[in-house]
């Protein structure tokens, strides 16, 4: 109620506040979600990705840098200095420290709220952060290739994703011993520092999650176009661990965001290992991009594309593997 835009990619919980962030700013509720308000003022005209709390202060990543506002979201200011990637995908504070996930230039430490930063990227093996969490001294970033540690403050990183059958990780929460993961099939959860994860989503219709909180008893979770879901936490602390599920059907599916600025990110599933080409044309049939062209395993597969280069307009996506394929139409507006 009151939250006029679905694609909620990011979540922030502050006191008894619960902040929601969509393409369309920042929004406020202060009864667990029961309604919303938004709250803008001074706020760019940009996709909001993470949040992060510090003390009084609400840190927003966006896809133009990275805002700050005093005021649980009243009034908002660019907290920029000498960052030299404002595409934020994602933040987290531990102490002092800020961190900021990026596209394409890792992650970024500052030790005095956005002043000054620095890159922290040794280890990390896959450069675009979705999503970051502090737990203790531990540091966890969500990656295109899975779930990475750091221990000291992001000098250097490890991979831990032992169980999980999706990598592509989008989101992180934090809760006592439990760390939970979302991703684009569902959410997973650790209760022991990444070593071992579990998917827990009984109850979840819709697996495409973009972000993650925990407030209270319950944890909750953004979609794509369903909005924000809820399950008690008591509900997923103790859990069976079963095989891991491989797609039944070959499925090219919409490209997420559609329309985009400048990035997207196309997924599509294999129930079996193939010889797969993934391939972009534009309106007029000339092929402007060839993402894929090998044989992959089965599973869900996402690749990123990047038309920074490319003028605004209509392009096709076509998937081929074996004997599928299909094709999908995306719209580029800038």
């Amino acid at each position: 109620n009151g939250l006029t835009n679905a694609d909620v990619t990011s979540f922030a919980v502050s006191g008894d506040y619960l902040f929601a962030g969509t393409g369309s700013g920042v929004f406020l509720s202060t009864n667990n979600g029961a309604n919303w308000t938004a709250v803008n003022k001074g706020f760019p005209n940009a996709q909001v990705t993470s949040f992060a709390v510090s003390g009084d202060y609400l840190f927003a990543g966006t896809t133009s840098g990275i805002f700050v506002s005093p005021d649980n979201g009243a009034n908002w200011t660019a907290d920029n200095n000498r960052l030299t990637n404002t595409l934020i995908l994602s933040l987290a504070v531990s102490d002092a420290n800020l961190f900021a996930g990026t596209f394409g230039d890792g992650v970024f430490f500052s030790p005095d709220n956005g002043a000054n930063w620095t890159a922290v990227n040794n280890g990390l093996t896959n450069a675009p952060v979705n999503s970051l969490a502090v737990s203790g001294a531990n540091l966890f970033a969500g990656t295109w290739s899975g779930i990475f540690l750091s221990t000291n403050n992001g000098a250097s990183w490890t991979a831990v994703n032992n169980g999980m059958t999706d990598t592509w990780v989008e989101s992180l929460a934090k809760t006592g011993a439990n760390l939970f993961a979302g991703t684009g099939s569902g959410v997973f959860l650790s209760p022991d520092n990444g070593a071992n994860w579990t998917a827990v989503n009984n109850g979840l219709t819709n697996t495409r999650i973009l972000s993650l909180a925990v407030s209270g008893a319950n944890l909750y979770a953004g979609t794509v176009g369903q909005g924000v879901w809820r399950r008690p936490l008591s509900e997923m602390t103790l859990v069976k661990r079963s095989a891991p599920q491989l797609p039944s059907v070959f499925e090219l599916q919409q490209n997420y965001p559609n329309p985009f600025n400048s990035a997207t990110t196309i997924s599509f599933t294999l129930p079996l290992k193939s010889e797969v080409s993934l391939q972009v044309f534009d309106a007029l049939g000339k092929k402007v991009a060839i993402l894929v062209a090998e044989e992959l395993p089965a599973g869900l597969h996402r690749v990123p594309w990047n038309a920074a280069d490319l003028p605004s307009g209509v392009y096709f996506c076509r998937l081929q593997a074996g004997k599928y394929a299909d094709t999908k139409k995306l719209m580029s507006i800038r």
